[in-house]
C-alpha cells in the first residue's frame, strides 16, 4: 500500500510540470505590453517609475540604457526589491 501513496504524488507533479508553461504563458498574454512610443509619453513624469530587469550581462554590455531607469537583478526575488517602489506609481519593466 505504501508504494500506491506515491504514485498519485508523482501523478500530480508530472501533472504540474506539464501545466505550469501553459500557465506562464497565459499569465504573460495578459501583460499590458506598451510599444516605444508610449514608453516615450510616460518618460519623465513623476507617477511613471521605469525598472530594468535585464540580466547583468546585458545591461552592461549595453550602450542603450533608458535615461532615468532603475535596475533591478532579475535573478533576485521579486519581494527583495518590490517593495523599494512606490505602489502608487505605474511601473514599467523592460529587458532584452
Amino acid at each position: 500500500m505504501t508504494k500506491l501513496r506515491f504514485v498519485p504524488c508523482w501523478a500530480w507533479l508530472a501533472i504540474l510540470f506539464l501545466i505550469v508553461p501553459f500557465i506562464g504563458q497565459a499569465l504573460a498574454k495578459e501583460t499590458p505590453r506598451m510599444t516605444k512610443e508610449e514608453l516615450k509619453d510616460l518618460m519623465g513624469k513623476p507617477d511613471v517609475v521605469i525598472i530594468d530587469v535585464r540580466a547583468k550581462g546585458d545591461w552592461e554590455g549595453s550602450k542603450e540604457k533608458i535615461q532615468g531607469a532603475v535596475r533591478e537583478d532579475p535573478n533576485k526575488s521579486t519581494n527583495s526589491w518590490a517593495n523599494k517602489h512606490p505602489k502608487d506609481k505605474t511601473l514599467v519593466f523592460y529587458c532584452s
